[in-house]
């Protein structure tokens, strides 16, 4: 049984964050919070992306009263300099998966933990090369309704997986939480990793 050094705050409702930071032996504790995740006209995708895991990170630091470190966290899909969030009918996520079709686009994670008064965050880049996908495998993929709550309208994890040719950086940042940032977070706070001996 893991005791209260191995658990964590995590200000997301995201179940692939959760099976994620479990995967590194945490414990996550599910606190979900609500920002203004509008875009700053002429905002950069990465500024845009550590923004949200810092906005998350305040939302839940004044929302949840703890000493346990608090992991927020935001990812986001870029085409063409482009930031292509969660869909917000089938329309656009078809739309979406269209312009992800046949090209490479950037997937952003940024990952901020606050511990001990201390905020710190990281930023993963990674390029995905997605196949060419005809229209009508798309429309089927859309109507399982597994697009819906992700970034870009597909998972890597999920059936989606077949259209991509290949990754150029972290598979776990391009799920939502890039673990070996995590993990260096973690490290720099001095929160003790379960690997080690110090978290069960």
């Amino acid at each position: 049984m893991m005791n209260q050094v191995a658990k964590i705050i995590l200000a997301s409702t995201s179940p692939r964050r959760a099976d994620l930071i479990q995967q590194i032996g945490f414990h996550p504790i599910i606190r979900s919070v609500d920002i203004d995740e509008s875009v700053h006209g002429g905002e950069a995708a990465t500024d845009y992306c550590l923004r949200m895991a810092h906005e998350k990170s305040i939302a839940a630091i004044d929302a949840v009263q703890t000493e346990l470190p608090i992991l927020t966290a935001d990812t986001i899909v870029v085409a063409n300099d482009e930031i292509l969030g969660k869909p917000k009918d089938t329309s656009q996520a078809v739309l979406t998966l269209i312009k992800l079709s046949g090209r490479t686009h950037q997937v952003y994670s940024a990952v901020c933990v606050h511990y001990g008064g201390v905020t710190s965050s990281r930023l993963s880049r990674n390029d995905v090369k997605m196949a060419q996908v005809d229209r009508a495998l798309i429309e089927a993929y859309v109507a399982t309704g597994d697009p819906m709550d992700k970034a870009g309208a597909y998972g890597i994890q999920g059936y989606a997986a077949m259209w991509i040719e290949c990754i150029k950086g972290s598979y776990s940042s391009i799920m939502g939480l890039p673990l070996f940032e995590t993990t260096a977070i973690l490290n720099e706070l001095n929160i003790p990793l379960p690997l080690n001996g110090d978290g069960k």
